[in-house]
This record gives C-alpha cells, sequence and structure tokens, in this order.
C-alpha cells in the first residue's frame, strides 16, 4: 500500500489531483482509514494512475477519462478507444482547418467576394416539375448525402439540375428541406418519394459563387419585392447550376446557383 504522499511521487499526479479524482470517481483508493480518512493505494491503483496520466497526455477532457475509466477493462478496449479518439481529433482539425479558410478571407481582402455584386432579379413562371425528393428536417450541410442517395436510386435517369426547396419562411438550425432531382421517368424506391411540383410564378436571380454568400441573393430578391409591394411565399428554392461533385468540391468560387422564390399570384 502507498500513502497518498508516496503516490503521487510515483504517478506523477499531484495530491490535489488525486483527491479530486477520488471525489470525481475516476481514482478511488482501494482503501481508505476509517479514523483518519487517509487514502491509501495499491498496485491495481497505480496501474490505473498510469492510464490516467496517458488519457491526459493525449488531451482528454475530464469527462471522456472518467468514460475511459468506466468501460476500458483491457488493451484491446483501449485500442479501440484511442481509434474513437483519433477520429474525434482528424474532424477537429478539418473544422479548425475550415475556420482558418475563413478567417483568411477577412485578413486578405482581395480574397474577399464582392459584397457590392448587381443582381439581376426577374419574375418568371416556373414550369410544374416531376422529380425524385427526399424531404427531411435537419441541418443545411445534410442535403448532399441526401442528394447522393436520390442519384444512387434513379440511376442516371435525371433530367435537369438539382435542387432543394426550404418550406421555412425563416432561418432555423433544424431547416424542413426537400431535395430534389427532376427525373424522366418513373423511380420505385423505399426512401426516395416521386413528386410532382406545380407550376408557379416566382422571383429568381442568379448567384455566382460560394454557398456562405448566398444570403445576399435572397437580400436582393426580398429588396426587390418590398420595392415592387410583392408577397413572397415559400417554399423558396435554391437550383444548382454548377456545383460540388459528390466526391470533390472543386472551387465554391464557380458555383452557379439560382435562387428562386415563390409570390403570390395576382387576381
Amino acid at each position: 500500500m502507498y500513502k497518498i504522499g508516496d503516490f503521487s511521487k510515483i504517478t506523477n499526479l499531484t495530491v490535489k489531483a488525486l483527491r479530486y479524482y477520488d471525489e470525481e470517481n475516476i481514482l478511488n483508493p482501494s482503501y481508505r482509514c476509517e479514523e483518519n480518512s487517509y487514502r491509501f493505494y495499491d498496485d491495481n491503483d497505480f496501474k490505473k494512475a498510469e492510464l490516467i496520466v496517458l488519457l491526459r497526455e493525449l488531451n482528454f477532457s475530464i469527462s471522456e477519462i472518467k468514460d475511459v475509466m468506466n468501460i476500458c477493462e483491457d488493451k484491446a478496449d483501449l485500442s479501440y478507444i484511442l481509434e474513437e479518439k483519433k477520429d474525434m481529433v482528424n474532424k477537429n482539425i478539418m473544422e479548425e482547418k475550415a475556420l482558418l479558410k475563413k478567417i483568411s478571407l477577412y485578413i486578405k481582402p482581395n480574397l474577399l467576394e464582392d459584397d457590392g455584386v448587381n443582381y439581376i432579379i426577374q419574375v418568371k413562371d416556373i414550369p410544374a416539375i416531376k422529380v425524385a425528393a427526399i424531404r427531411y428536417k435537419g441541418k443545411y450541410s445534410d442535403c448532399g448525402k441526401h442528394m447522393g442517395r436520390i442519384y444512387k436510386a434513379i440511376k442516371g435517369d435525371a433530367k435537369g439540375e438539382p435542387f432543394n426547396c426550404y418550406y421555412d419562411g425563416e432561418y432555423k438550425e433544424e431547416a424542413d428541406i426537400e431535395t430534389c432531382v427532376p427525373i424522366s421517368k418513373q423511380v420505385y424506391d423505399s426512401v426516395v418519394t416521386i413528386v410532382e411540383l406545380p407550376q408557379i410564378r416566382a422571383v429568381s436571380t442568379i448567384h455566382n459563387g460560394t454557398y456562405e454568400s448566398i444570403n445576399m441573393a435572397y437580400k436582393a430578391i426580398f429588396d426587390y419585392a418590398k420595392g415592387k409591394n410583392i408577397s413572397c411565399l415559400t417554399p423558396s428554392r435554391e437550383i444548382y447550376i454548377k456545383g460540388p461533385g459528390m466526391i470533390f468540391k472543386g472551387n465554391s468560387k464557380n458555383y452557379i446557383t439560382e435562387v428562386i422564390i415563390p409570390i403570390e399570384l395576382e387576381v
């Protein structure tokens, strides 16, 4: 048995840390004296302490360490956990790189897209169209996986550019979205639905560039509609004339998207 001071020396964990781990039920001493509540640790506790030190070096959070200590029984278990942690780190790296790229746009003004783009606004009739669709509630970024699912189902029978219908009148964290691909013939699939979208009269404009700045196209349409006293309806559409591929995103500055917002028909 080791007193807490001695145990601190052989584990490189401070007495304060050992007391904290005891309080959090991460590393409890094997024996506690009833008279003075002194903590005593054994060789099994030493192995647990070694694991905790390793996890700290690998930047595991306290909650993660607690979870590991509860479910890890041998080296095989630890191997699975470390693989999961590696995936989490890689995901964080990708997110941080994307953030750095976005920050760079504001550090170097020449990389910014032109905020003064003059959008050409059109009022036109959009004909009825038959589409293979998946309607869902989720993040705006989820549409890619649903788009891929639709293309897999229709097996080359697409008849036009893919698009999304947005049924919410405002921005939402969990949006009501219908991902659509025009089709040339009937498709039978357990997930994909065949929908006949009706003819609509709409205000539209073309947005050139990244999806992060597509809000400016919506602003241009709303400003036009307000000036003409036109009532905008839902669902709005984004037709992806030129966008990312299924695997590679390509240069997002070259994306071309038509934004379409239905308007109330004149009586």
